[in-house]
């Protein structure tokens, strides 16, 4: 019996230790702004769920010329608008190694939702450009480039 109470005692300490050192490890922090966090879509940890899309060179390139001009002309305004919707926190083009062309990060919580704001963009209508969707979890406070962007942009697309 003495050696049950050891035991149930034993892992008590380590259950309690444990909790202490989880809440130990991981304080609050001092500059926690829980309208901000809240603002953003923040979790705890200050992160939130989003949709990685890699675009990839797509089936039918689109030769240089007036056509090529006005798809992408539509491409900066359709991520414009994304923008402004708050469901584009972050875009770019990439290096075209592999094919890989450029990337957004979606303010959305599913793939589907991602797809159907992709499949918008005229790049993406004309074939120049395929997209690959990815689950995405990562800090909050990319909702806070575009606005940030804007500073620091002397010129625009």
């Amino acid at each position: 019996m003495k050696a049950i109470r050891l035991a149930a005692l034993a892992a008590s300490l380590l259950l309690a230790g444990g909790a202490l050192a989880e809440e130990a490890a991981a304080p609050a922090s001092p500059a926690f702004d829980q309208t901000l966090a809240e603002a953003l879509g923040a979790d705890e940890y200050g992160m939130r769920q989003y949709v990685l899309v890699i675009l990839k060179t797509g089936p039918t390139p689109v030769p240089a010329g007036a056509a090529r001009d006005e798809m992408f002309r539509g491409h900066f305004a359709n991520m414009k608008r994304l923008a402004a919707e708050g469901k584009l926190a972050l875009a770019g083009p990439l290096d075209g190694v592999d094919g890989w062309r450029g990337l957004f990060i979606l303010a959305v919580d599913d793939l589907e939702e991602a797809e159907a704001l992709v499949a918008t963009d005229p790049v993406v209508i004309q074939g120049e450009m395929v997209a690959e969707y990815h689950a995405y979890y990562g800090s909050a406070a990319l909702m806070l480039v575009n606005e940030t962007h804007e500073k620091v942009a002397r010129k625009g697309f």
